[in-house]
């Protein structure tokens, strides 16, 4: 490598990394005042409610949570240590496996999603898809799979 001229990127591909770097440095502090505001919640744990409240049985093993999220499970367990201490989890030993750790929703987590989704997705359909047109919003996902496929071949997201 050391000599070799660097692969620059072209007009178009700076744009659109500028871009995404722009997206992925506003949006989550645009999409977590909100959730502050109202409860205290980063939008971390905003997602980590989210994706148990959207759990058939309100349950998830600690590993498919962290997919779900796509967070380590050291930062997962330091979060769910303090829903839990705000009463909006509870984590158990997992009845049939006592390798496996579970996180369930509690209904004070519940009530808490129940009052939070309404103004949170506004909050998204707003700054993510008030100026998109549906072939923009298609070609989002479609890229978005595209970039997460190159990251992590077996994301959650890609099997649904």
């Amino acid at each position: 490598m050391a000599g070799r001229e660097p692969h620059w990127l072209n007009t178009e591909e700076r744009a659109a990394w500028l871009a995404v770097l722009s997206i992925m440095t506003l949006l989550p502090g645009a999409l977590e005042a909100p959730l502050q505001q109202g409860a205290k919640l980063s939008l971390f744990e905003y997602n980590v409610l989210a994706m148990l409240s959207e759990a058939d049985t309100g349950v998830l093993p600690m590993s498919e949570l962290a997919a779900r999220t796509s967070a380590s499970l050291s930062r997962l367990s330091h979060v769910a240590r303090k829903l839990q201490a705000r009463g909006y989890v509870q984590r158990s030993v997992h009845a049939h496996d006592a390798r496996v750790t579970q996180v369930a929703i509690t209904g004070a987590g519940m009530e808490l999603v129940v009052e939070l989704a309404p103004a949170h997705v506004e909050s998204v359909r707003a700054l993510v898809f008030k100026e998109l047109s549906a072939q923009d919003t298609a070609a989002l996902a479609r890229i978005g799979r595209t970039i997460v496929r190159g990251l992590d071949g077996s994301h959650w997201i890609l099997q649904e």
